[in-house]
């Protein structure tokens, strides 16, 4: 095995103490700048690095945190891991992943078997309704630091970072109707998620801001993935007596799978029935039609949220912050009527 240099090997190339080596890597007031300029020069010669695990047992760190995620094959999240590898790393952390695949059982399940003894701090973008989240306010009275991120529980309040899902809805629906769609669906998550809620009432202002009725029976709760974007089209074209000529989906993938299931319909997008995104997916622009939706700062939102918990982690009394990112409404041909 390679054997990485020591505090003593840098001490003993120095001829200095290993105190003193160890008082020069952490910046301590009692080191003079000379001293510490040559203890990293000697440090980076050696191609030192910081045993963290040893660290740990000092210091009660670990230099890792958890994020716990619904899914990673898809571009929102991964975009968002990128943001949070790139803070974690600079900062000497490396983070550990939890898949939840979008079930709360299995949610559940990942929190409660958490090792709070291996992990500094912990970053979550939950998959239970926004009142079912008592898995996570169980670890945050246990003391470990905790970030949401993306969709968030409305009861925990504690620091948060997402997009405007609000107004953001409120742009998408406000967009077809200025391109004289009248009858618009909206095809959302499940119920009780904080995100969904939030998309749908940005959705019901606009229809309300236009004079135009809402009409329960054109919302559909179900998953987000693309089947449940097919199969939310599949009910809304076959349940109902009349059938809208727009579609606002809760994010990309469930409107990709709606032009499928138009398609099988032999319905033309934006001729007939509009659709519109919510992420900016970059299949949006490789699908034909092309599709119009609404960008996700998802880069933003895991830089962030990562600072936000290194902070929580370094100071115990930092009072949580909501941070709220705008999205960008872009246009594309899924809703252009021409």
């Amino acid at each position: 095995m390679r054997r990485f240099a020591t505090i003593k090997d840098i001490a003993k190339a120095l001829g200095i103490s290993v105190a003193t080596v160890s008082r020069a890597l952490r910046d301590a007031y009692d080191v003079s700048p000379q001293t510490r300029k040559l203890v990293l020069e000697k440090a980076e010669e050696m191609h030192y690095k910081p045993n963290f695990n040893a660290m740990g047992l000092v210091k009660s760190s670990t230099h890792k945190i958890g994020v716990i995620i619904p899914a990673i094959t898809n571009y929102y999240f991964s975009t968002v891991i990128t943001g949070i590898q790139e803070v974690a790393q600079s900062k000497g952390y490396n983070i550990i992943l939890y898949i939840t695949n979008d079930s709360p059982e299995l949610e559940k399940k990942i929190v409660h078997d958490l090792s709070l003894s291996s992990l500094d701090g912990l970053l979550a973008c939950v998959s239970s309704p926004s009142d079912a989240c008592k898995h996570f306010q169980e670890l945050i009275d246990d003391g470990l630091p905790v970030v949401f991120f993306d969709r968030v529980p409305e009861e925990i309040h504690i620091s948060k970072v997402m997009q405007d899902d609000y107004n953001g809805a409120y742009q998408a629906v406000n967009h077809l109707i200025e391109q004289g769609y009248q009858k618009i669906a909206h095809i959302t998550g499940p119920k009780g998620v904080f995100l969904t809620e939030n998309r749908l009432r940005g959705y019901q202002h606009a229809l309300r801001d236009h004079n135009l009725a809402f009409d329960n029976d054109w919302v559909v709760y179900s998953g987000f993935s693309q089947k449940d974007g097919e199969s939310d089209v599949a009910q809304l074209f076959t349940e109902n007596p009349k059938w809208p000529d727009a579609i606002f989906a809760v994010n990309d993938r469930k409107a990709i799978g709606a032009i499928v299931a138009l398609k099988r319909k032999n319905i033309r997008i934006g001729a007939e029935v509009g659709v519109i995104g919510f992420t900016n997916d970059p299949i949006c622009e490789i699908i034909s039609p092309t599709l119009s939706t609404v960008a996700e700062p998802a880069f933003e939102i895991g830089r962030k949220s990562c600072e936000l918990l290194l902070t929580h982690i370094k100071k115990t009394n930092f009072t949580g912050e909501e941070v709220v990112l705008s999205g960008e409404l872009i246009v594309r041909e899924s809703t252009s009527r021409s």
